[in-house]
């Protein structure tokens, strides 16, 4: 039985693509072949890749990231679909028992989602995680992780962010805080 997942955080057009609302540009659109490979790789090996995905509704007085971005990955825009290749292999897989999409509506993929649930059903131990960014949504994804007693695998070629300072002191607090392996 499997053990693995890989988490393709936040990896779309809002985020990545030059047009994007809140892009990490060229550093987040030269990960695609790296994530799609990894994509690839699990999946032939039956790991599970999942993609949980940022949604937000439009200027939601609630959400604390209204005050501090502005609108991104808005349900059923553009701006929410994956990015590139890496949507393309989604589009290709989606049916697959161990290909999903969810959505999220904080940084964590774990925040107020079923993610905990779904994994340890599956008994999955260890977890690889890519996307962007490394600093925010990866980074919150992988202390809630840790914190619930995962196996990280960082992917350097598989991760990015606004900034190199926020994204080096983000490997730097994987590996140093969080245990975590970076390969």
């Amino acid at each position: 039985m499997t053990n693995q997942a890989l988490l393709i955080i936040d990896y779309t057009n809002d985020f990545v693509a030059d047009k994007g609302a809140l892009t990490c540009g060229p550093a987040g659109q030269s990960l695609a072949p790296a994530i799609v490979q990894l994509a690839e790789n699990l999946h032939r090996n039956g790991e599970w890749v999942l993609f949980p995905t940022d949604v937000h509704t439009p200027h939601d007085p609630y959400h604390p990231e209204s005050q501090l971005f502005p609108p991104h990955n808005i349900r059923d825009t553009w701006g929410r679909e994956l990015f590139g290749e890496v949507n393309d292999w989604y589009r290709q897989h989606r049916a697959d028992d161990n290909v999903w999409l969810f959505d999220k509506t904080r940084y964590s993929a774990f925040a107020g989602t079923d993610l905990d649930l779904r994994l340890r059903e599956r008994r999955v131990d260890t977890l690889h995680l890519t996307g962007v960014c490394t600093d925010i949504c990866v980074l919150h994804t992988a202390v809630d992780a840790y914190n619930l007693g995962y196996h990280l695998v960082i992917h350097r070629d598989a991760v990015a962010s606004f900034n190199q300072a926020g994204h080096d002191w983000a490997l730097n607090h994987f590996a140093t805080a969080l245990g975590a392996q970076l390969i």
